[in-house]
């Protein structure tokens, strides 16, 4: 079943149905329209409310706003009822906001349904109904969601004041031992954890800024008071200005970890706190000195920079290197539920989102899905000008040859597998990527050739990391054929491994020795895809 996305906001069955609407107000008074995103601010003479359209006198005439695009503030405002919702999400503004409004539209297409969204007179809160036979068959139910923060997300599977968490970032340990103390279940269980997209952070500035580039311990010390002015990093002289998330942000989380690591970190005085992305990327379009930064799909025109680590590797926040996850600003956006009082409406719509038929919605809504893409490996790429200007001992230099011979006539796929922290086993996403590349090679013609290229950390002696990744590729072989069960026999799988070599993050920290050790799959250059 198909859904018109332009008939959002059109549905009438919603208000007739499940809400008690004042559509006019007694005596008429001034009321704001104001959408989340800050595109739309209007204020006016309320007029009435018909249809899910507000409409406001003001100077320019009568304007009519869909109530899918904005909420209403102001006494004359007209009030709904409260809705007992068959699925109700609550949690990150990220996910509520920026994915949750065209995921949850693409569910109503899915389900051969039409979608009315609404915003409530709650703040960060819509209403989302389904009318089967795209609009004109029975309703199918409806889901509330409800945006606030990740931490608030866990708390409500807490008190079971919602069905399913949104957070953009893991749960915490702490979060977890407390829901499973409350009957909850094991809150990283395949069952009940579920990625649905990636997301890079992007640091933004005002786009006249010429700074096109930042280390992060520039960032460092800029977050931490250290540096005042732009001209200190080579930039126009000025103040900076330092604009910074709540501290029960996911964004801040995952800000500060990429950051800061492990390092103590004491903001600054005189920062700027933004409530949510789209308040960020405002208040840094506002003003030419302002920094700040916002989820990928966020950005609202302000310039993003491209990240120098403390070992000098570049990164951009593109598509490619968000789903391989070795941008050094990454995060992943989930969905929880609890084990107990799982429903059909609940469960139907954790398997669509985590399914390829969500990916378009999910990119549409300016994220990054977890569909596979391919990319070329040419011997000028970054990757390979990168091996040949740092690689100087002669043993080195023969597995380097090595793998560049191999490199043009492979383009590399999306597809990256990493392990457990001092563990052979793939780690969460590994296994939802592992089901996508086996549905993918399923239709790769027959004779197509992959090889599983593994890489490791440089903590140990060179050879022998080489052979650990040798290891790890044939493991994941293993496990993609016994996975598959016969779909991709058709398939040519070799395996290599190269060590330590082709870093993606700082082998210095935890977390960058955690990203190098990967299984990365390579495609025969000219096959379909």
């Amino acid at each position: 079943m198909k859904m018109n996305l332009n008939r959002l906001g059109r549905a009438t069955a919603l208000a007739v149905a499940l809400m008690g609407v004042s559509a006019t107000a007694a005596t008429a008074a001034e009321v704001t329209l104001k959408s989340a995103d800050g595109t739309v601010n209007l204020t006016g003479e309320f007029v009435s409310y018909n249809d899910e359209i507000y409409t406001i006198k003001t100077a320019l005439g009568n304007l009519q706003v869909s109530a899918s695009r904005v909420s209403c503030i102001g006494e004359d405002c007209p009030t709904f009822d409260t809705v007992s919702a068959q699925v109700t999400f609550a949690g990150s503004e990220t996910v509520g906001l920026g994915l949750m409004p065209l995921l949850l539209s693409g569910y109503g297409s899915y389900l051969d349904a039409e979608a009315s969204v609404i915003n409530t007179d709650n703040e960060g809160e819509i209403l989302v109904n389904l009318v089967g036979d795209e609009g004109f068959g029975d309703d199918i139910g409806s889901l509330l969601v409800n945006s606030t923060s990740s931490s608030k997300a866990f708390e409500a599977l807490g008190n079971q004041t919602a069905n399913i968490g949104m957070s953009s970032r893991r749960i915490k340990p702490a979060e977890a031992r407390a829901l499973r103390d409350g009957g909850a279940g094991n809150m990283v269980s395949p069952a009940q954890e579920h990625i649905v997209a990636v997301d890079s952070l992007v640091v933004i500035t005002h786009p006249d800024n010429p700074i096109n580039s930042i280390s992060t311990e520039h960032l460092q010390d800029i977050y931490a008071g250290k540096i005042r002015d732009w001209s200190e990093i080579g930039g126009t002289p000025g103040p900076i200005k330092v604009i910074n998330r709540q501290f029960t942000s996911g964004t801040r989380s995952v800000f500060e970890s990429g950051v800061f690591g492990d390092k103590k970190y004491q903001p600054g005085v005189g920062q700027v706190v933004a409530a949510n992305n789209n308040e960020m990327a405002a208040l840094v379009n506002g003003d030419k000195n302002a920094i700040g930064y916002v989820g990928y799909a966020f950005q609202r025109g302000a310039k993003g920079l491209d990240l120098v680590n403390e070992c000098g590797l570049l990164s951009s926040p593109d598509e490619f290197s968000a789903k391989t996850e070795e941008y050094a600003l990454q995060r992943r956006l989930y969905l929880y539920n609890r084990a107990d009082g799982l429903t059909e409406p609940v469960t139907d719509f954790i398997d669509f989102a985590t399914s390829e038929s969500a990916d378009g919605m999910i990119s549409k809504s300016g994220f990054i899905s977890l569909g596979i893409k391919r990319r070329a490996q040419s011997l000028d790429s970054a990757r390979a000008r990168a091996m040949i200007e740092t690689t100087t001992d002669p043993y080195e230099v023969g597995v380097m040859r090595d793998m560049l011979a191999l490199m043009p006539i492979h383009d590399r796929l999306s597809s990256t597998f990493r392990f457990r922290q001092g563990s052979s086993k793939l780690d969460e996403k590994a296994r939802l990527d592992m089901d996508r590349l086996i549905r993918f090679l399923e239709l790769e013609p027959k004779g197509t050739s992959i090889s599983l290229v593994g890489f490791t950390d440089s903590v140990g002696v060179f050879e022998a990391n080489r052979s650990l990744s040798m290891d790890r590729s044939r493991q994941v072989a293993f496990d993609l054929k016994e996975r598959a069960n016969g779909r991709i026999d058709h398939i040519n799988i070799s395996t290599a491994g190269f060590g330590e070599m082709s870093p993606t993050g700082c082998n210095t920290s935890a977390k960058g020795q955690a990203n190098n050790r990967r299984v990365e799959v390579w495609i025969e250059t000219g096959t379909p895809s």
